[in-house]
């Protein structure tokens, strides 16, 4: 695989890095949306792999998409453009692993949006979030009116975009979007981490949870509780729930040893 505006990172076994490396701000081009696609499409077919952080570096997760792009202003060129970022974020939000955006700096726009279509964001305090869209007359077209409001509600979502102000990392802590907040040094550090308990669970478990909260949470009640019994079954079916109920009956609660699988 070569990736153009980017890298993959093997930090430990079962954790994988995707490194954001488009100077000066990693600006989301249709070349690093390939390139994200493209790694997350290969995370998906390697079973080796466990638990994926996205990481910006210690500067910017990202400033947003490349505007250059935006040309015709047509209404072609905006689902060109939302088609993009489409087929790239929901690669990353239907992924099988748990995945952790690691976020220092500028987290907007399309940035923002990438960082949304991960299970968890760890943001410094030192960071600013927002969709600034508004002020180019536009809004998010990368999934970010919807997996916004769905994280912290429709009043929350619709200040953020009609102002399109930059949040400071507390705020986001405070609304829900940061999951943890933490000094920039300690961002990446603390995402391995957790990227690494993680990935020493029942990681095969865990893909039939994300299925079930993320697929169960737009529906009505009675069709959500029959996704999470289908989820319930496929999860007997793994190596994972073998070892750990044995693991349960022979040894007591809290010793198994999973593979992943």
């Amino acid at each position: 695989m070569e990736l153009r505006h980017s890298r993959i990172e093997t930090p430990l076994d079962g954790v994988r890095v995707l490194r954001l490396d488009r100077k000066p701000v990693n600006a989301l081009s249709s070349a690093l949306l390939a390139d994200v696609q493209e790694a997350f499409t290969t995370f998906e077919k390697d079973e080796s792999v466990k638990v994926i952080i996205v990481y910006g570096g210690p500067m910017h997760f990202s400033a947003g998409a490349d505007v250059d792009g935006f040309t015709p202003r047509v209404a072609e060129t905006g689902r060109r453009v939302s088609n993009e970022f489409r087929a790239a974020l929901d690669t990353v939000a239907n992924s099988r692993c748990p995945t952790i955006a690691a976020i220092c700096g500028y987290a907007l726009g399309g940035g923002l949006e990438l960082a949304l279509a991960c299970d968890f964001r760890f943001g410094a305090q030192s960071s600013r979030i927002g969709f600034p869209e508004i002020q180019l007359g536009i809004i998010p077209g990368g999934g970010g009116t919807a997996r916004l409001a769905r994280l912290v509600g429709p009043a929350k979502a619709k200040h953020m975009i009609f102002t399109g102000r930059h949040i400071p990392g507390e705020e986001a802590y405070a609304l829900g979007i940061f999951d943890r907040l933490l000094p920039a040094d300690e961002i990446f550090p603390a995402a391995l981490s957790y990227a690494t308990e993680l990935s020493c669970g029942a990681v095969a478990a865990m893909t039939q949870a994300k299925r079930s909260i993320d697929g169960g949470i737009g529906l009505e009640m009675g069709a959500a509780l029959s996704l999470e019994t289908e989820c319930f079954a496929q999860v007997f079916t793994t190596q994972d729930a073998d070892t750990g109920i044995r693991s349960f009956l022979e040894n007591g609660p809290g010793k198994a040893v999973f593979e992943g699988r």
